[in-house]
């Protein structure tokens, strides 16, 4: 893992000595699983369960944070039988789904999740035509409920065709009240109004944090990163993660430690449950 400053290295510290007050948060795509070309293959990497049932001895609560489905998340993950394993240990592991429009936890075990927004459906009856429109009719369209995502990862033009479909759905999105969350090479439609940075306000009140590890990867991390600085300011030992690509560097500025992908992710929670425990 490399620190982006001397503060940073710090903070790592801090944290190892507060970690039983602490609240893990990680993203799903980029973080714990592999960014692919169908995103219904992306499952979670082989280390991840056992190091998630790991952190979890350690640490107050891990939450998975995502903008995927949350039902989706627990399939890909394996995440119900994560939950059985870290319940054993007598402690909860959370999933807060589509930007914490939907929350599920290892005791409860039911999702939680609201009504779709008004306007989505009249905005998927026209995206077919827009997509046509623009050229990427055979973008691969993923329907999550509460929101839409047109991925372009699959197209031989995928940063062309993005471009060409981020102002077009912007404006048939705002004509529905809705707004647009662009990711990597991913365009994603939803509501107004809510966005991880409420999921790690939720968690830091309910679990009476000390400390919050965040990992992200992408612009829908940038409101929970920003959330987590906030909890800084008021006395919280933190710690902002983000893991690089070559596809997004909006979370390079803001965060303390960067690694290389699922895999510096896997690296730096396993060094974090080593020097926690020690």
């Amino acid at each position: 893992m490399e620190f982006t400053s001397a503060a940073s290295q710090q903070r790592y510290a801090d944290l190892v000595a507060k970690a039983h007050q602490t609240v893990v948060g990680l993203d799903f795509d980029g973080v714990l699983s592999p960014i692919v070309e169908d995103p219904t293959e992306a499952h979670i990497h082989t280390d991840a369960p056992q190091l998630l049932v790991d952190l979890s001895d350690l640490v107050l609560a891990v939450a998975v944070v995502t903008g995927r489905p949350a039902r989706q998340v627990l399939a890909l993950g394996g995440l119900d039988e994560v939950g059985d394993a870290i319940g054993d240990h007598g402690k909860e592991l959370f999933v807060f789904g589509q930007y914490g429009n939907e929350r599920w936890s290892s005791t409860q075990r039911r999702v939680i999740s609201p009504r779709p927004p008004h306007g989505l459906s009249t905005f998927e009856r026209e995206l077919p035509a827009l997509l046509r429109r623009s050229g990427a009719g055979e973008a691969f369209v993923e329907e999550k409920g509460l929101a839409v995502a047109v991925h372009t990862r699959r197209l031989d033009d995928a940063g062309d065709a993005f471009e060409r479909l981020l102002g077009p759905m912007s404006e048939l999105a705002l004509s529905h009240g809705l707004i647009v969350e662009p990711g990597r090479n991913v365009i994603e439609v939803r509501s107004d109004g809510q966005h991880k940075g409420h999921a790690v306000r939720t968690l830091a009140s309910e679990q009476g944090a000390g400390g919050f590890l965040f990992a992200g990867d992408d612009l829908g991390d940038v409101e929970a990163f920003e959330a987590v600085a906030e909890l800084r300011e008021e006395g919280l030992a933190t710690l902002l993660v983000c893991a690089a690509s070559d596809e997004q560097s909006a979370l390079l500025p803001l965060a303390d430690v960067v690694v290389p992908g699922p895999d510096g992710v896997m690296a730096l929670l396993r060094q974090f449950v080593s020097d926690a425990a020690d």
